[in-house]
């Protein structure tokens, strides 16, 4: 791989003599990985942070979450960058692609400098909100600025991230994501404890780590971006493309956005009722919190091959093969929940291990041994919902993730979390049998979705959606 590389030449065809196999394994195992790098920056993050004190732990989750919240918007550009960046590049469009990710990049860098104003101009209205305990307030004050410092960072990149996914260059994330994770963890320990030559800063450490890794992450992907000719201001699209090509990247962010909207409030909401569940619900919450993160390792090789079948649907869309899309999108699907079905029964044999390994308390074992044997047993509806999800978000069909993932969360599992945890079972059980149940139900929505529904239209192809300015 070369810094020096140029996308001027059009891309390789859809239907090349490649294997099908071999085209989602190329691009799924790098992001594998990249999920695996990601997976060691938030534990690292909590490791040091619990041997500072448990109010530094409290804190740094607080303000994690809150983190979520701000990157909604980044994460429903990245979508709009992997659809249209991969249509363009599909259809041998290589200036329009160009022209995409010019838009990409200043609507994210312009979104993020609004957050930061926002930000600073409300921060204390915005810690009443998160209803910061008195004792953690000025810990997490002080994260919260650095945060908001962080966010316009952030968001270059998360979309640069995306637009090089878009031109099936999984690598180049994937080797961002390592400098991003070598970073953090040398500036975790180093600026917590002052080691490796580095002042001794303490709790801050662990939020200027975060700054320091993520800005190493972002300036590396702007310099590939800008040696491979795809971060040229010739190419930034002038105002009448503008007025052509972003009605099709909205309707392609605005669906994707609330979807993450949708999900991570329908997850706060998740927690209101666990908390007042009539018994025991001190050891449910801990037993959901540490069984989200063990599940975590089995949601991330999901979005993996989320992000594989976005990007080969575009490319296949892009080049006017609706029937290779459908196909391919069908093969990642298989392949993908193969790999997490076969990864979940591994995990499901250590199930005791695993939760004796999250807690020293006999109850809270327990309970997220249950919490676990619930999950597992959804991943291959969770597999199905992810992988598929990707599909729609390469035929730019994220109105459907919308409607099937947003609208079971608060239509299915929240009613009935609170139905047979409050009512029926009267414990933990019954709100982990509604996550069963509503991914079931998910599931179910987008696989009929996929099969029966001609997602593909929403395609710039199949809408005929192409900007022509400046002979884009």
């Amino acid at each position: 791989m070369t810094l020096q590389q140029t996308p001027d030449s059009a891309p390789k065809p859809s239907g090349s003599e490649e294997s099908p196999g071999k085209k989602i394994w190329d691009l799924a195992w790098p992001q594998l990985l990249m999920m695996f790098f990601h997976f060691w920056i938030g534990f690292f993050d909590v490791y040091v942070a619990g041997r500072i004190s448990e109010d530094v732990q409290a804190a740094l989750g607080l303000i994690t979450q809150t983190l979520l919240f701000f990157l909604i918007v980044a994460m429903a550009l990245s979508n709009g960058a992997v659809s249209t960046v991969s249509q363009s590049l599909g259809a041998g469009r290589i200036l329009r692609a160009k022209r995409y990710i010019g838009l990409c990049l200043l609507l994210v860098l312009g979104a993020g400098m609004f957050l930061l104003l926002v930000g600073f101009l409300f921060k204390q209205h915005l810690l009443l909100l998160l209803q910061v305990p008195p004792r953690i307030q000025d810990i997490t004050g002080q994260y919260l600025l650095i945060y908001l410092i962080l966010t316009p960072v952030y968001y270059l990149f998360l979309v640069s991230n995306a637009v090089f996914r878009a031109q099936k260059q999984v690598h180049i994330p994937l080797l961002s994501m390592v400098i991003v994770t070598g970073l953090n963890t040398w500036a975790d320990f180093g600026l917590c404890f002052g080691i490796y030559g580095l002042p001794q800063m303490g709790y801050m450490g662990l939020a200027w780590a975060t700054l320091i890794s993520v800005t190493g992450g972002c300036l590396f992907n702007t310099v590939v971006l800008a040696r491979r000719g795809w971060l040229r201001l010739a190419h930034f699209p002038p105002l009448r493309w503008i007025k052509k090509g972003l009605p099709y990247l909205w309707r392609v962010a605005w669906p994707a956005g609330m979807m993450q909207v949708l999900w991570h409030s329908g997850y706060l909401v998740l927690f209101a009722i666990t908390a007042s569940l009539p018994r025991e619900e001190v050891v449910a919450l801990a037993a959901l919190a540490a069984g989200l993160r063990m599940e975590s390792l089995l949601f991330l090789p999901a979005v993996a091959f989320n992000m594989t079948a976005s990007i080969l649907v575009g490319h296949y869309l892009g080049s006017k093969d609706f029937a290779g899309a459908r196909s391919i999108g069908l093969r990642t699907w298989a392949f993908g929940c193969l790999f997490i079905t076969l990864l979940g029964v591994v995990l499901w044999q250590f199930v005791p291990e695993l939760a004796r390994l999250l807690s020293q308390k006999a109850l809270v074992q327990a309970e997220i041994a249950n919490y676990l044997h619930f999950n597992i047993m959804a991943i291959p509806f969770t597999g199905t919902t992810m992988i598929l999800g990707g599909v729609f978000i390469g035929a730019g069909a994220t109105r459907f993730n919308m409607l099937a993932i947003g609208g079971t969360v608060w239509l299915v599992r929240l009613p009935l979390a609170f139905a047979l945890g409050h009512l029926v079972f009267v414990s933990a059980t019954g709100i982990w049998a509604a996550m069963l149940i509503s991914q079931m139900v998910q599931a179910t929505l987008m696989f009929l979705l996929f099969s029966y529904k001609d997602w593909y239209r929403f395609s710039m192809q199949s809408r005929k959606v192409q900007p022509q300015a400046a002979g884009a």
